[in-house]
């Protein structure tokens, strides 16, 4: 993970880098906002940890400009310890709040939930990216749920797997010798009536007279779709 420190005090951006290098952390430095904002564009970090009050661009300003852009995690650093100095960066995107003095475990431990907020985040875009919709269709495949107008389907474990391919190649014409690879990860053996069997059992269950979700392409093979 890498972290930007931004931070005016160069013993304590120094602690910081020391501390969080030692942690296994890949750390980039800046001394200012502007400097810090122009690393947070060419580098990409996964969190940043900013001072509040820093020169030639405040944290706050900072944060705003990288809010425009990034829901990455942003915690604070400051001296200033006025509970309407805090409500204002929380209020603005800053998702943790630190007042100096500060103990450097607990800069870690808030740095530990941070990582796990992010890891949730990554966790639910990819259990997304997993679910399909087709027409009446929704098909969870992070979590292996068939649904038809709301209801959860039950399939074997061939229809599921070859509802699966098709509708990961939504759109495309797919072979018979593709979808049996795929499913029966075997080498194809000509058995188009096994193929043939399966996909009228997957028909009879999530096709009706407004859906057809399976076409066929004779001599060729099925698009889903």
């Amino acid at each position: 993970m890498k972290i930007l420190i931004a931070e005016d005090d160069s013993a304590l951006r120094r602690l910081l880098y020391d501390q969080l290098t030692g942690d296994g952390y890949e750390v980039v430095q800046a001394s200012d906002g502007k400097e810090a904002y122009e690393l947070y564009r060419t580098l990409s970090p996964d969190m940043a940890i900013l001072d509040v009050m820093m020169p030639v661009m405040d944290g706050l300003s900072l944060l705003t400009k990288i809010r425009e852009t990034s829901d990455m995690p942003v915690i604070f650093l400051t001296a200033r310890g006025e509970e309407i100095d805090k409500v204002s960066g929380l209020r603005m995107g800053a998702d943790d709040y630190l007042v100096k003095p500060w103990g450097m475990n607990e800069l870690l431990a808030r740095i530990e939930v941070q990582k796990r907020h992010i890891k949730s985040a990554e966790g639910k875009a990819q259990g997304k990216e997993n679910v399909i919709v087709a027409g009446n269709l929704r098909m969870d495949f992070a979590n292996g749920i068939v649904e038809k107008d709301g209801e959860v389907l039950t399939l074997n474990a061939k229809e599921y797997h070859i509802l699966k391919f098709l509708s990961e190649n939504m759109g495309k014409v797919v072979t018979k010798k593709q979808i049996y690879q795929a499913v029966w990860q075997d080498d194809y053996v000509y058995d188009d009536n096994t193929i043939m069997v399966q996909i009228s059992h997957l028909r009879s269950k999530i096709d009706d007279d407004d859906n057809k979700h399976i076409a066929t392409l004779v001599g060729i093979g099925y698009r889903f779709g």
